[in-house]
């Protein structure tokens, strides 16, 4: 499925890509010890824009869509731990997160629509 049509990254205003940065790095919330933000805040921030900024709602929706698919994943590592090859898994999810989303925020900033790789669209 292709995401919806969004304008050139010429025109889209300087606040809304700017709001659309911030959605993809509101998800390191959760590094910080909050219990889901990295869930939470896309999701909050999808909500207070998805009828005034396309380009940023789109956006934070998948920021959104993209945490939900790694909070998935982490549980799995973390059950297969015992196993200890999830030990391994969990060090290449927290990686791949942090260098995926800084990606996504610079893309936003520059007003391109970002689709991060290996996500389930929970929310289309």
């Amino acid at each position: 499925m292709n995401p919806p049509e969004l304008p050139s990254p010429t025109e889209i205003p300087q606040p809304e890509r700017t709001w659309a940065m911030f959605a993809h790095l509101s998800s390191f919330l959760g590094w910080i010890g909050i219990p889901f933000a990295n869930i939470i805040a896309p999701l909050v921030m999808w909500q207070l824009k998805k009828d005034e900024m396309p380009f940023g709602s789109s956006q934070a929706k998948e920021c959104l869509n993209f945490q939900i698919t790694m909070s998935i994943l982490a549980l799995i590592s973390f059950v297969l731990c015992l196993l200890l090859i999830g030990i391994f898994m969990l060090i290449a999810l927290v990686i791949f997160d942090i260098i995926v989303t800084i990606i996504a925020a610079i893309r936003a900033n520059e007003g391109v629509a970002y689709r991060y790789p290996m996500t389930i669209r929970f929310i289309k």
